[in-house]
């Protein structure tokens, strides 16, 4: 699993100009899956972002989860985080997850993380317009695929 978590002030999703969620303050995350994840993925990253300290505590140091600010999580499905670029210009996303793997690995992860903290999610597959209100900015990029190789 690729995931960007970007920490933020608010962050919303709409589809076909409605609002479909939207969080105060807390993470918004884009993920996405390829068909070599596992539960071991999955466990992992859910255990790296539920304990992941990087909000400000009274000293103005990164110490805190994003449990411990009572923060949420809106999570978005993102296949385009498997881009490969390396020929001509065109993106190819062949190394992204097959949908109907991917939507299911998508949406078990959501609901091992809303067992932990408040997870609100996107819709998987839908044309998505996110809007977000940086707390930073901080953005973290957590590939699972190094902690699979070293388990």
């Amino acid at each position: 699993m690729k995931i960007v978590i970007q920490r933020v002030k608010s962050a919303s999703v709409s589809i076909d100009g409605k609002i479909k969620e939207k969080i105060n303050q807390g993470f918004l995350l884009f993920v996405g899956v390829e068909d070599a994840d596992s539960n071991f993925d999955l466990d992992y990253a859910v255990r790296k972002i539920a304990q992941m300290r990087i909000f400000s505590d009274e000293a103005d140091k990164m110490n805190l989860s994003v449990q411990d600010i009572q923060g949420e999580i809106l999570s978005i499905s993102q296949f385009t985080l498997y881009a490969e670029t390396k020929k001509g210009n065109r993106p190819s996303f062949s190394a992204a997850g097959k949908p109907y793997f991917a939507k299911a690995m998508y949406e078990k992860f959501n609901d091992s993380l809303a067992q932990i903290v408040p997870v609100k999610a996107g819709v998987f597959g839908a044309d998505m317009q996110v809007e977000l209100i940086n707390d930073g900015p901080v953005t973290i990029i957590l590939d699972t695929k190094e902690a699979r190789k070293n388990a």
